[in-house]
């Protein structure tokens, strides 16, 4: 590996909460020196003849890695939407290093063999590191756990049904207290499933307008205080995978007062957009849980910046065209977002919502600290996964430029700031800006 002197930066640290200017030396894939000081970049040992490369940052930020829970890739089984190698790339380009895949793929990842697909998959085709999750109960049913413990053996890193509801609580119990025996986490989907099957839309009075079937945002407390409960019974580590809505934030903070092992997450989409977006029927907007009311977004972000929200997700949901240009009910939920989560995330930024410490706090630092991961942090010997960008550039998102083989995003012709320069992957380039 490369031995690379990063100068000029303005150094984004997440544990500290601080911008500074400054460097980093990396040697064999790891940050060996924070620089902060000019005095610093003096003297003999840190002369360019003592490196491979010296990146001039030129003032632009420098940042751990972005570690993404909840990216979806389609393989096995729909490898048209999404590959591991695709995938790969729309993520280098975005500046997230960590992909941790979500298993609800066809078939879904809850046996060994698939799980042991998946990683080498993985291996052979991404640029960036990739931590699959394994499905809690067989085929994401919610009738029979699956072999918990061989999969945390072939690399499971967490344990979720995603999007499927377990609704029989006995299952659930016995699921939780196995996974709670191993030491592993759980990953919820907080969610009333039978008021919110069918759902296309938040309630209201849009909704109501539009005549699409919505859903109460009561359905996502409902599914929280219940999950909150089996965590009180079994012990488990739990991670809420989306709040997005500002009813769920007390029992969440709660729970955290209790003593509770739970964190929670949400996704650029409903920090950055809200239900009126949806317009005259853009199927591109269409995401589940279903974009929420302007009060809810702003609530989430303030969660965000206080910490009560541990942290933001692409949740990077690729669809073709031909599941998308359908009628809004009929559609497919879902928008692919790797790329798109860095600028997105910028908004909260530009808007004074959410300071940059903060974002990559909720973005890499913790993430990584839940999965028990030693990168997200621009420490001394922490993994060199890092991405260099501008908060300030402007451009327009143009959605036929994106890496992913699916491009239904919606931000498409949207207006941003902020650009991925430079992605490193333990010290190694795996994307530059053309």
């Amino acid at each position: 590996m490369s031995d690379l002197l990063f100068k000029n930066a303005k150094l984004i640290d997440p544990e500290a909460g601080t911008v500074t200017t400054g460097g980093l030396v990396v040697r064999d894939g790891k940050i060996t020196e924070v620089l902060t000081q000019r005095t610093d970049f003096e003297g003999e040992k840190l002369t360019a003849v003592n490196f491979d490369q010296v990146i001039d940052c030129d003032r632009k930020h420098l940042a751990p890695g972005i570690v993404d829970i909840g990216v979806k890739v389609c393989e096995p089984g729909e490898r048209h939407k999404e590959s591991f190698g695709s995938a790969g790339l729309a993520a280098a380009a975005g500046g997230v290093t960590t992909m941790v895949t979500r298993p609800d793929t066809d078939p879904a990842i809850d046996n060994p063999e698939t799980l042991e697909f998946v990683i080498r998959r993985a291996r052979e085709a991404a640029p960036v590191n990739v931590l699959p999750m394994a499905a809690l109960t067989k085929g994401r049913q919610g009738r029979e756990m699956t072999e918990i413990g061989f999969l945390l053996d072939a690399g499971a890193v967490a344990f979720t049904d995603c999007d499927h509801v377990v609704t029989d609580s006995k299952v659930l119990t016995r699921a939780l207290a196995y996974v709670r025996s191993l030491g592993a986490l759980v990953i919820g989907h907080p969610q009333d499933p039978g008021l919110s099957a069918g759902a296309a839309a938040t309630s209201g009075k849009f909704a109501s307008l539009r005549g699409l079937p919505a859903v109460s945002p009561m359905a996502e407390r409902m599914g929280l205080d219940r999950d909150i409960a089996m965590i009180e019974m079994t012990g488990v580590k739990y991670h809420a995978d989306q709040i997005t809505t500002q009813r769920a934030l007390p029992p969440l903070e709660r729970a955290k007062q209790n003593g509770f092992d739970i964190t929670a997450g949400t996704s650029i989409h409903h920090l950055t957009l809200n239900a009126l977006d949806v317009a005259d029927y853009r199927t591109f907007f269409k995401i589940k849980p279903p974009l929420r009311d302007e009060e809810d977004r702003i609530a989430m972000a303030e969660a965000v910046q206080s910490g009560l929200i541990d942290t933001i997700s692409s949740m990077h949901t690729p669809q073709d065209e031909e599941s998308k240009r359908l009628p809004f009910e009929a559609a497919a939920s879902g928008a692919v977002a790797l790329e798109t989560l860095l600028p997105a995330a910028m908004r909260l930024f530009h808007s004074d919502h959410v300071t940059l410490p903060n974002l990559w706090r909720a973005m890499s630092l913790n993430p990584a600290k839940r999965l028990g991961l030693p990168c997200g942090r621009l420490a001394v010997g922490a993994p060199a996964d890092l991405v260099l960008f501008d908060p300030h550039a402007p451009f327009v998102m143009d959605r036929a430029t994106l890496q992913s083989k699916s491009r239904n995003t919606p931000f498409d012709g949207a207006r941003m700031q902020g650009k991925v320069l430079a992605t490193y992957v333990t010290g190694v380039s795996v994307y530059q800006k053309p």
